[in-house]
């Protein structure tokens, strides 16, 4: 036998078979850099081979016969594995890189496995041990390893059944009990999850072929996307009809990050308490990474749109109320809050005209408005009959251009105001104004101007002159001196603006 195995390895075929090795990793090597380490192993696997043959070859040439074939079988059975291991990166290295397939690893694994066995059969034969003795000795073999391990065989031919199956896919977003993340990695022994936790869930894959789990977010033929549900309170002295009305418009009008537009997100009237109205809002989350943040970023848009519509959160009905407060607090409380917002008016060079009657009138038909970072107060082409004046914060001013495109064109702060043209001559928004932070504002519509300029039409007068001016500062910063030179003259445009005015709050009175 031992002649038989030297014969195997003569010189010449050693040195063929090394070079045709050496050609195929570099080869390989070249093509399938991620493949470069597993290559490297393959090749020292290899070259030890070799020089356990020559070591072999040495000792028989000193006659230690024994110590010979002891080395030169090790050195066949490491070449072996080391060139199935370089096989292996050879086909599936080539099917993923240039047939753009994808071959799950476990199923990589298990065919390593066979070729490993492979090798072993083709050795035996080639030392001419008979082959039915080895099948017989390997069925009983077979038969005592399934029955010792049996949960290990089940893990792995439930992660070859998932992988086969397409179940589940590493990406995935799953929920498995009280576990909830995303699929990171597929053995032939277990699955590893990936919680938001910044843990990793180890689950044994016989778990997942005979339990039930959920895969998040995952619908045939449609884009990923988890419904998430945010849920809130509000006492049942308020209409369903507003409060839900007031809750998607805030959250439609403007996209929030992660949210999926297709479904737009929405509010329900989900439930009837005992002292409240029951709320959600059902959204599609896009990005399953960041679940809670989104439910923040969509409460924040919540909370601001009921406290602009005048709608408190509830309280719930078993919390006790003691409250002394007299007349005489409450007319304090309510006169320092228009003290306040008279000093905001008398900043607005819009009002200048206003004697102190008609003032501490705007003052108390103010309406604050409260809004949150990146919520937009108003929408350019929007047709509202109302001005803002800013009382803390900032917001961006932007306009879309004919591409399709915003530009940002100002910044306004606490203290300044837009919207004029739209409350005095029904003008529909030039701009879309975005708040830059949390932002407060008191809201002034046109109902509440329309008495004053009724009783005084005198007024427009003024008016138009401070508007026409804005308009010209405004047409400069948009388009250039030299386009707004072109316009208008001055008195054009007040005399125009003096008649959108009395004509948009029915006020019949010539220029004076």
């Amino acid at each position: 036998m031992w002649r038989h195995v030297q014969g195997l390895v003569q010189q010449h075929e050693i040195i063929l078979t090394t070079l045709a090795v050496l050609l195929s990793a570099a080869v390989l090597a070249r093509y399938l850099p991620d493949e470069r380490r597993h290559i490297r192993v393959s090749i020292w696997q290899y070259l030890i081979a070799l020089g356990l043959w020559c070591v072999s070859s040495v000792c028989a040439s000193l006659s230690l016969l024994t110590l010979a074939h002891t080395l030169s079988w090790a050195a066949l059975v490491l070449g072996g594995i080391g060139l199935v291991n370089l096989g292996g990166v050879g086909v599936f290295g080539v099917g993923t890189a240039l047939l753009h397939l994808h071959i799950p690893r476990i199923l990589r694994d298990v065919m390593m496995g066979f070729g490993y066995v492979g090798v072993g059969f083709l050795l035996l034969d080639k030392a001419e041990v008979p082959l039915s003795s080895i099948i017989t000795t390997s069925a009983v073999l077979t038969a005592v390893l399934a029955f010792a391990l049996q949960d290990t065989l089940g893990n792995m031919l439930g992660g070859l059944a998932l992988q086969l199956e397409s179940s589940i896919s590493v990406g995935d977003w799953v929920r498995l009990h009280d576990i909830e993340g995303q699929v990171k990695e597929m053995r032939w022994r277990y699955t590893a999850i990936e919680t938001r936790n910044w843990d990793t869930v180890i689950v044994p894959n016989s778990v997942l072929m005979k339990g039930q789990f959920v895969v998040l977010g995952k619908r045939t033929g449609q884009p990923l996307q988890h419904r998430q549900w945010v849920y809130f309170n509000v006492d049942f002295r308020f209409s369903p009809t507003q409060i839900i009305t007031a809750v998607d418009v805030a959250l439609q009008s403007d996209p929030i990050p992660g949210i999926a537009l297709t479904p737009p997100a929405h509010c329900i009237f989900h439930d009837f308490k005992d002292s409240y109205g029951f709320y959600a809002v059902r959204y599609w989350l896009t990005d399953l990474a960041i679940d809670a943040p989104t439910d923040s970023t969509v409460r924040t848009r919540i909370y601001f749109a009921l406290r602009r519509a005048g709608i408190p959160l509830s309280i719930p009905a078993q919390s006790v109320f003691l409250t002394q407060e007299s007349r005489r607090r409450k007319s304090f409380k309510y006169e320092e809050e228009i003290a306040h917002r008279l000093q905001t008016l008398a900043g607005i060079e819009l009002f200048q005209s206003l004697n102190a009657a008609e003032l501490r009138t705007l003052a108390e038909r103010l309406r604050p408005a409260q809004f949150a970072r990146g919520e937009a107060l108003v929408h350019q082409g929007a047709e509202a009959h109302s001005l803002y004046i800013l009382t803390h914060g900032s917001v961006q001013v932007q306009i879309s251009t004919d591409n399709g495109h915003s530009q940002n064109v100002a910044s306004l702060h606490a203290g300044e105001f837009f919207g004029e043209m739209g409350l005095m001559t029904g003008a529909r928004r030039a701009a879309t104004v975005i708040a830059l932070e949390e932002t407060e504002s008191y809201r002034l519509d046109k109902e509440a101007f329309h008495d004053i300029l009724l009783n005084r039409p005198e007024i427009a007068d003024y008016i138009s002159q401070v508007l026409a001016r804005r308009q010209l500062e405004y047409e400069i910063a948009r388009e250039g001196l030299q386009a707004a030179a072109h316009q208008l003259p001055m008195a054009s445009r007040e005399q125009d603006i003096f008649h959108r005015i009395t004509e948009f709050f029915g006020v019949r009175r010539s220029v004076g």
